[in-house]
């Protein structure tokens, strides 16, 4: 576990002004974050809270990508989601106090900015226009679940599960007509590790699509040549 080793001054810059889930607040707002926020650089593979582990607080993601996955006692482990700059990460567990549902790993180095459960519970107790950010959060993270849910729970075989993910991943990045380039955030294990299977069918799936010239893959790019053509394998 990392502790945070300093606060700057990186909310000026930042390129989430119009779209960050804490951008718009009023300047009394705004004045009341930038006194309770720690701000902290992570390398890439540091874990900023671990599941069942007391919510000591929020993390507020500003640059950089970050791994929310759960696991069983016998050590498998399902990652369900890939969380981006402007996301709040903990937001559930320290709203009710309860411990961590998930844990939370940088996947690239991440500029994040914690605040303390105390804090922030008397920061939107101040500021009550804060709530709405904080719903719009709830939500969003409630229909991220759903969506896994549909894609490991209904999905009846890898190519329908593999299929959806990289038609999820391709929604969240810019497309030019049918075609779809994304930057592939995981290992051929840590998809196996998003849809619930194996390294080995991943890997076969992976080939097959290939091979159907439903995805390309060049180096960490993947190149979705037709996003209908996929869709139609993912059974939606």
């Amino acid at each position: 576990m990392l502790s945070p080793n300093g606060q700057t001054s990186i909310c000026e810059s930042c390129k989430l002004k119009e779209s960050g889930f804490l951008c718009h607040l009023t300047a009394a707002a705004a004045k009341e974050f930038q006194s309770i926020r720690i701000s902290t650089s992570y390398p890439a593979g540091a874990r900023l809270f671990l599941e069942n582990e007391p919510a000591r607080g929020i993390y507020l993601l500003c640059s950089g990508k970050v791994k929310l996955s759960v696991s069983s006692r016998g050590g498998k482990t399902l990652i369900l989601q890939l969380a981006r700059p402007g996301e709040i990460l903990g937001l559930s567990a320290t709203m009710s106090g309860t411990p961590y549902e998930v844990s939370a790993e940088t996947l690239y180095p991440s500029q994040v900015s914690f605040i303390r459960r105390e804090d922030f519970i008397s920061f939107i107790a101040r500021f009550p226009e804060v709530y709405q950010t904080v719903i719009r959060q709830l939500n969003s993270q409630y229909a991220s679940a759903c969506e896994q849910l549909r894609t490991v729970g209904l999905s009846t075989n890898a190519h329908e599960k593999i299929a959806r993910l990289f038609l999820q991943w391709s929604s969240e990045e810019k497309q030019t007509s049918q075609q779809a380039r994304i930057k592939m955030p995981f290992t051929h294990e840590q998809i196996a590790e998003c849809v619930g299977s194996t390294r080995e069918t991943v890997t076969r799936t992976l080939s097959e699509f290939k091979h159907r010239h439903l995805v390309m893959l060049q180096g960490t790019t993947a190149m979705i040549p037709n996003r209908a053509a996929l869709v139609a394998i993912s059974g939606d």
